[in-house]
Order: structure tokens, then sequence, then C-alpha cells
């Protein structure tokens, strides 16, 4: 039987140091098992790798960034999807996710179909109230506050020791062991991502992260646990390993069973030395390593294509444990005039 042939289109095509799940997501979907497809891009910025990956990617279109308005997106989008009649987006950004939630029921009725957290679950998840999220749920979370102000931060030793983590709120954290840095931290990463910026408590202990696919009625579809083996500077996981831990299996199941999550998912976790999991973030959409998932025998891509679609699922239930990832870059030769096409036309 011919298998369905869909036009996917994708974000997050940046490969840097902190890369965008877009490449390792157009890779699983480039292996599915259910139907066949064409790859478009979506880019914010000319330079972003994927867009010249022509073996993974059949054509791509810049779009406009998220704080140019869901207007201008929304027209960008009509002019896409006029040219390449897409069945499905999957966004890859915490901060394209609003304005694309908000298109949802728009996009639709274009015939365009995605697979996203509703608006209260993205709001809810959100790193400024993981506290009350906490509260809400019974989940252990680190203790932590949002400040909008430099003048408030000599009050954080009265609340919180050292060191501390300074998150941004959409990206960037970085581990401050005095005010000073901390008060470094505030500026640097509010001049890139803005206000509010939020202080953390620092938990000591083994990072590990879970991403898996919510069907929206609180099942399971997949779920895969994994230890950072690498990271780098910035937090990022350069490499990992599939493991089994089954109270982490319990926490995101219950995470999923609690919120009813709809979509695809991140738990960013540390277990102390007590063993005590502490939920340290919820990164409302597929993570850079996502691959892995495919690696070890769930292609969750695919699958929330296929929910995003209205179609049955059958949720996962094994993996293999200890695989591992080791991310790695490589330099492409690119023609100078693809470059210029992307830069000048907004189309490859």
């Amino acid at each position: 039987m011919k298998k369905q042939k869909l036009n996917i289109a994708v974000t997050g095509l940046n490969a840097i140091d902190s890369p965008g799940p877009g490449v390792s997501v157009i890779r699983a979907l480039r292996e599915a098992a259910s139907f066949d497809t064409r790859i478009i891009g979506l880019s914010y910025e000319s330079l972003e790798p994927g867009i010249f990956m022509h073996d993974l990617i059949d054509r791509t279109y810049s779009i406009p960034y998220p704080v140019a308005g869901i207007d201008t997106l929304y027209e960008r989008l009509q002019y896409i999807q006029e040219k390449e009649n897409l069945d499905v987006i999957i966004p890859n950004f915490d901060a394209e996710l609003y304005p694309f939630i908000k298109l949802e029921h728009k996009l639709k009725a274009m015939g365009i179909h995605m697979f996203l957290p509703t608006l209260h679950q993205f709001e809810e998840r959100h790193k400024m109230n993981l506290n009350d999220f906490g509260k809400k749920y019974n989940i252990l979370v680190p203790k932590s506050k949002v400040i909008y102000d430099l003048h408030t931060v000599h009050s954080l030793v009265s609340e919180f020791s050292f060191p501390m983590i300074v998150k941004g709120k959409f990206y960037d954290a970085s581990i401050a062991y005095s005010i000073e840095q901390v008060k470094t931290y505030f500026n640097k990463i509010s001049a890139k991502w803005g206000l509010p910026i939020i202080i953390q408590e620092f938990i000591h202990g083994t990072e590990f992260n879970v991403t898996g696919l919510g069907d929206g009625t609180g099942k399971t579809i997949a779920a895969v646990p994994m230890r950072k083996q690498y990271i780098t500077d910035k937090g990022k996981a350069w490499g990992g390993i599939s493991i089994s831990d089954e109270k982490m299996l319990d926490m995101t199941r219950k995470f999923l069973r609690a919120t009813k999550w709809r979509g695809g998912f991140e738990l960013e976790l540390m277990k102390n030395k007590d063993g005590e999991l502490y939920l340290l973030e919820i990164n409302p959409r597929l993570p850079a390593w996502i691959y892995l998932a495919v690696g070890v025998g769930q292609n969750i891509p695919e699958a929330l294509v296929n929910l995003a679609l209205g179609k049955k699922v059958k949720p996962f239930t094994e993996y293999a444990v200890g695989k591992m990832f080791v991310r790695y870059s490589w330099d492409m030769i690119v023609d100078r005039e693809e470059f210029e096409q992307i830069s000048i036309y907004g189309e490859l």
C-alpha cells in the first residue's frame, strides 16, 4: 500500500552550540514508517545551517521573528501555504509557541494542522510559575523568585544561598557564585531576552532529561529518559545515554495525567544525593536531542504528526536502554548565491 505523502514545515533550523531541535526533528520525519514527507524549512536567520542541508530539507522560507506580531506571521504563512500546501507545522522554539498557539485555529482553517499545548498549559508550566506548578501538582521543584529590577538583587542573599541559578524567561541559565555575578548575568540575559529574570535555588546532583508526547487527554504516548554525559558551558547536553528509571517515568506519567498535556515536551530534572527528583524546567516542545528517542525505538515526531492529523496513535511501551548520542559539528560548503537567495528573497 502506498504511503501518504505529507508536506511538513519545521522551525528551529539552527545547529550552533545551543542547537534548535529542527534538524533532529526532520531526521526523525525522514525515517517515519507511516508516511512519506516533503520537508519545508522555516527560518529566522539566513545562516541557520539547516537551510543548506538539501538532503534533509526540500525548500526553505524565512518567517518573521515573534516580536513582529501575530498578523505578520499569519500573512507570511498564508503566502507559504499558497506555494506549498502544507499539511503540518512543527514549531520548535519556546519563544515562537505563543503566536503559533494563538494562530492554531486560523491555520487549521487553511488546512495546516499542529499539535501544541493549550495556552493555559503553555503559561502554567512557565519558569515564572514553577513554584505554583509544583504546589498544584505535588511535584518537587527548586525554590525560585521572579525579579524585574536590578536593585532587588541584594535582597536575594536573605532568601537564597550561593551558588544560585540566573535564568532568562525563554532561554539561557548561568550559575552565579556572588552578587556581582548575579548582576552580570541579570544584565546579560535581560538584554537578550527581556524581563523578568528568574532566580532559582541550585540543586546539587546529576542532571537528567525526559522527552515525550502527551495526547491531550492525560495519556502518555511516549517517554524516554536520558542522563547527560557531556554538558556545554551553556548547560546543553552534547552527549547523553538512554536509561531505565521508573521514578522518572512515574513523574512523567503523573505530569501528563494531571495536566492533560498536549504535544511534545522535555522535562529537565536533577537527582540529588538522596535520590530525590527535582523538576527544574518544563520545555513545551521537542528537545534538540529528540533523535535519541528515535534511535531507541520511539519516533516521537512521527507520532506527533499523526496526532496533529487526528489519527489514532498507539502508545510506545518500551525503548532500548544504554544507547548514546554524541553530538558533533562539521563544515558545509555553501554557494554564495544560495545565501544571497535566502537573504534577499526569503526563499531557497
